[in-house]
């Protein structure tokens, strides 16, 4: 199972207590699952698929306990790769499907006529609870997600750019949230790329399972980026040791093939010394090996000298 499934599960198995919510919900869904037919002498049929059975489930009893409607669910053939079946719940006249289009704001009345609107009618979300409510109801008709320890993308996959904009207005309403959104052949897509976003948002739509999980890939990628960091710096740290060792080794192999290592002063001809029985050892190493022990300044002014003979020599 995917983990936009997972999410659309989770999300499924909450069921909003207030009224305002439900109805909200239910919009939400419908505005982007659902499509409308005629079925004659100007009546309305309604048609809500998914691909879920947990969230059409979930749907059915929703319209039950707030329209007090009895659904029939039907199982086809699905649409997308991999899914091998759909499952539709139908709402005709009888189950009072005109009235449900009018209070979700999808059928609405200009100049004395009927028209299908295709954006967000705000009637329905001017409370917090109800906005949440109605992201959820399009998370589960029209949201998908990646598996966040692969990537972070959410996006909701919608008809119209109406839609789109009113979507990305009732997200970036709440202040923990920032959406964008662009067109992608014939849909408009509305999505966040941000792993902090995205698990705001999970917890938001009340996914607090998965919002957590994205809390802790993030946790846990932030340890694996830091403890790569720190190996690399140790070997980076490493790597310039060693070709400090071999730097000096070679300033003392030159004066000692040229002047002698009895020509250099005792304390510098003493720290030569160490580092020719001692090439592959930390300058700090060395410092200690001196009698009286040296201090890390004390050592690098002996190195530093040594080396600047070296070079005139």
């Amino acid at each position: 199972m995917s983990f936009a499934s997972e999410v659309k599960n989770e999300l499924a198995h909450i069921e909003p207590e207030k009224k305002c919510c439900q109805l909200a919900e239910i919009a939400g869904f419908l505005r982007v699952a659902g499509s409308i037919g005629l079925a004659g002498l100007g009546k309305f049929k309604i048609m809500v698929t998914s691909e879920n059975p947990a969230v059409i489930r979930h749907f059915k009893k929703l319209l039950h306990d707030y329209f007090d409607i009895e659904t029939t669910l039907e199982v086809g053939e699905g649409n997308s790769v991999g899914k091998k079946r759909a499952y539709t719940i139908t709402i005709d006249a009888a189950n009072r499907s005109e009235q449900i289009l009018r209070e979700t704001g999808i059928l609405l009345v200009r100049e004395g006529n009927n028209y299908i609107s295709d954006g967000i009618y705000s009637g329905l979300v001017r409370t917090k609870c109800c906005k949440k409510a109605y992201m959820r109801g399009v998370f589960m008709g029209a949201g998908t997600m990646s598996n966040p320890e692969k990537s972070y993308h959410l996006e909701f996959v919608l008809r119209t750019e109406t839609l789109a904009k009113d979507l990305k207005k009732l997200i970036n309403s709440f202040v923990d949230l920032q959406a964008k959104e662009t067109k992608r052949g014939k849909s408009y897509i509305v999505y966040m790329k941000k792993a902090d976003y995205i698990g705001d948002m999970l917890g938001i739509m009340g996914a607090d399972t998965h919002s957590l999980t994205i809390a802790n890939t993030l946790v846990e990628k932030s340890m694996r980026n830091r403890v790569n960091r720190m190996a690399n710096c140790d070997n980076a740290n490493l790597d310039r040791i060693v070709e400090a060792a071999i730097r000096q080794s070679q300033a003392v192999e030159k004066i000692e093939s040229i002047k002698g290592l009895d020509w250099l002063p005792p304390k510098l001809k003493e720290v030569a010394l160490l580092r020719k029985e001692n090439p592959s050892l930390p300058i700090a190493s060395i410092g200690e090996m001196c009698e009286p022990p040296l201090s890390k300044s004390g050592i690098n002014g002996r190195i530093k000298k040594i080396m600047e003979i070296a070079d005139k020599l």
